[in-house]
């Protein structure tokens, strides 16, 4: 009788730091390829297609300027209700989602991850770019806000790449917690959004943080959000001065997510094919 034998597939990731990091240069067509293929498949067979994008942030400008224009009465710091709400719901929206996305990358992913090896960084990274695209198309929607409403930006503007910037780096920073983890803890598909929804009112997005009392406000700017959403404010609204030290504290907050994340994403990584 003739016994035939299977070689087992080993997938491992590369051990040291040094031959990890030249990967992802080397595996970039593979992270294009993800990030179109992502692109492609959210909005295959819709009606409107990437313009879903402007309807899920008009949408939650709607209900915001109703919950906090509207009911609660807040001041809007002599800018119209509108551009204050948009002007923080722009990053909010797009931290939400691509944090959504990020953290469900690898199970969404189980079926490569698990065939073939390549830095597995390169999944959530490709999410989160997905999400970036749509972020763009939106910013269109705010500039025919601001020829509506004659609201110019000055100089300030220019700033505005360094807030994208810091809402990217907490958006992965977070996000590679949140993937290593759920591959893990499935319990985190239901955290993830339960946290993001009390996040959407613990944060400036319906009303501006200056209301904070100034005693609260560095203990507010816990939260990095803060600082992103003020940021994005005074870029785009020529607002009044900004709260540097909140602004500070978002950048170091958001700069240890992404270290942490990265270090605990390498550390797992070698496990994510044998549990996912």
């Amino acid at each position: 009788m003739r016994q035939t034998q299977q070689a087992a597939l080993v997938i491992q990731a590369r051990g040291r730091t040094g031959e990890y990091w030249p990967e992802l240069w080397r595996y970039r067509e593979l992270f294009y390829f993800l990030a179109w293929r992502d692109v492609l498949v959210r909005h295959k067979q819709t009606v409107i297609g990437v313009a879903w994008a402007l309807v899920k942030a008009l949408a939650t400008l709607l209900v915001l300027a109703v919950v906090f224009g509207r009911l609660a009465g807040m001041s809007s710091a002599g800018v119209p209700y509108p551009l204050l709400v948009f002007a923080a719901v722009l990053p909010w929206q797009f931290f939400a989602s691509a944090l959504t996305d990020c953290s469900n990358s690898l199970v969404a992913g189980a079926a490569l991850i698990s065939k073939i090896y390549f830095p597995r960084v390169i999944v959530p990274g490709s999410a989160v770019i997905v999400n970036l695209v749509e972020f763009l198309i939106s910013c269109g929607m705010l500039g025919i806000l601001l020829l509506w409403y004659g609201f110019l930006p000055d100089w300030k503007i220019l700033t505005l790449p360094l807030f994208s910037m810091l809402a990217v780096a907490l958006s992965i920073g977070i996000g590679l917690w949140f993937a290593a983890l759920m591959v893990e803890y499935r319990d985190f598909r239901f955290i993830v959004p339960f946290a993001l929804q009390l996040g959407l009112y613990a944060s400036p997005v319906g009303f501006s943080s200056s209301a904070v009392s100034e005693r609260w406000r560095l203990l507010y700017s816990l939260n990095p959000m803060v600082g992103v959403i003020d940021g994005f404010r005074w870029a785009i609204l020529r607002g009044d001065a900004l709260y540097y030290p909140g602004v500070l504290l978002s950048f170091v907050i958001a700069g240890l997510l992404l270290a942490s994340g990265l270090w605990y994403f390498r550390r797992t990584e070698r496990t994510f094919a044998d549990i996912i």
